[in-house]
């Protein structure tokens, strides 16, 4: 699954650890997931684009081998 988290991020101008804290994770957790090595659940998918004021498909989307 493909994400643009950390371009999102970037517009917003927040760290890692400033959106680890609003959607209730560690910042590892946000590191994990803009490098690939994590998915995130439903829920907090969700949590990441509300924060970013987008849809869940415009900052997560599926690969061809997902």
């Amino acid at each position: 699954m493909k994400n643009s988290i950390k371009i999102e991020r970037a517009i917003a101008g927040i760290t890692q650890e400033e959106l680890a804290k609003r959607i209730g994770v560690s910042r590892q957790t946000i590191n994990a997931m803009e490098s690939g090595k994590y998915i995130p659940s439903t829920v907090l998918a969700l949590k990441i684009a509300q924060v970013f004021s987008k849809s869940v498909e415009s900052v997560f989307s599926l690969e061809e081998r997902d």
